[in-house]
């Protein structure tokens, strides 16, 4: 397995990565807006995508999307999106994935990295062997505008 940072040249193996994350997400479908998404993700160079390949096959991905925490006064990310097509499941590629953007953040000397996730996330137990605990102090609040 190989982790590399993905570039436009990865664009239409990530898309269909990402429509299948949607998809898994309860979304519609859209291989063409998906595209488009990540493509300005991509030139905007406003989040982090790493993907996974074995051998030429992409087979998962994460993105990162930047924060800063004015409170330490230091940038952190957060892992939006991790996921590894249904048939490379458990095999250690969302931990490789994972342990990449730890591995940004600590080269980069950030303050960590948060991840948000539903509630009946199946990788709720990954995220917790690797280190990832639940904030108890904040409330998340959303407003859908």
């Amino acid at each position: 397995m190989t982790i590399t940072h993905a570039k436009l040249q990865d664009l239409n193996y990530l898309a269909v990565l990402f429509d299948d994350y949607r998809t898994f997400y309860k979304q519609d479908s859209n291989i063409e807006a998906a595209k488009r998404f990540l493509k300005q993700r991509m030139v905007k160079d406003d989040s982090i995508i790493y993907i996974a390949y074995d051998n030429d096959e992409a087979i998962g991905f994460t993105q990162l999307y930047p924060l800063f925490s004015s409170v330490s006064m230091k940038p952190m990310y957060i892992l939006n999106d991790l996921f590894v097509s249904s048939t490379y499941r458990g095999q250690g590629v969302g931990e490789a994935l994972i342990n990449r953007a730890k591995q940004l953040c600590k080269s980069e000397n950030n303050k960590g990295l948060a991840i948000q996730t539903a509630f009946d996330n199946p990788a709720q137990h990954l995220y917790e062997r690797l280190g990832f605990i639940e904030d108890t102090d904040l409330q998340f609040l959303w407003s859908n505008i």
